[in-house]
């Protein structure tokens, strides 16, 4: 099911982990609602960072959640929130690239300089940008 013009349902909700667990990663309608709205600002930041967006993790229903490690507050548990890459540019220019935008977002983490995490929120967007690294913890800003 095609959500946006170059996102699909599949990619925002595809899991290694689901299956092989026997975890059920199907989103509710709330969910899916919030998967369409984070599809259409994911499309602004691929034109943006003029490619291609690849992501590594959508949707994690709260059982795949937990299995994996996430927060249990995370915003991928309610379709909110996406981890990924575009390939023409490092994790680091594509962090810079959006924080650099118009785009409104909750919350911007360059991670572990290998992905950029995008997170949308319900309420007014506060634009907060951080980094992570191991062994750093979360730091303010794109360092």
């Amino acid at each position: 099911m095609k959500l946006t013009d170059h996102f699909t349902l599949q990619e925002m909700t595809i899991s290694v982990t689901a299956p092989r667990l026997g975890i059920d990663n199907t989103p509710s309608a709330r969910a899916l609602a919030n998967l369409l709205r984070l599809c259409a600002f994911l499309e602004q930041v691929r034109s943006v960072a003029g490619g291609r967006v690849l992501i590594s993790s959508g949707y994690r229903s709260s059982a795949l959640n937990r299995a994996i490690g996430g927060a249990s507050n995370s915003a991928h548990c309610t379709g909110l929130a996406a981890d990924f890459i575009v390939p023409k540019l490092t994790p680091r220019q594509l962090a810079h690239a959006i924080a650099d935008s118009h785009l409104m977002f909750d919350q911007l983490i360059l991670e572990y300089d290998q992905w950029v995490h995008v997170a949308l929120a319900n309420s007014p967007m506060r634009r907060q940008i951080l980094t992570v690294r191991k062994g750093t913890g979360y730091m303010s800003g794109l360092v």
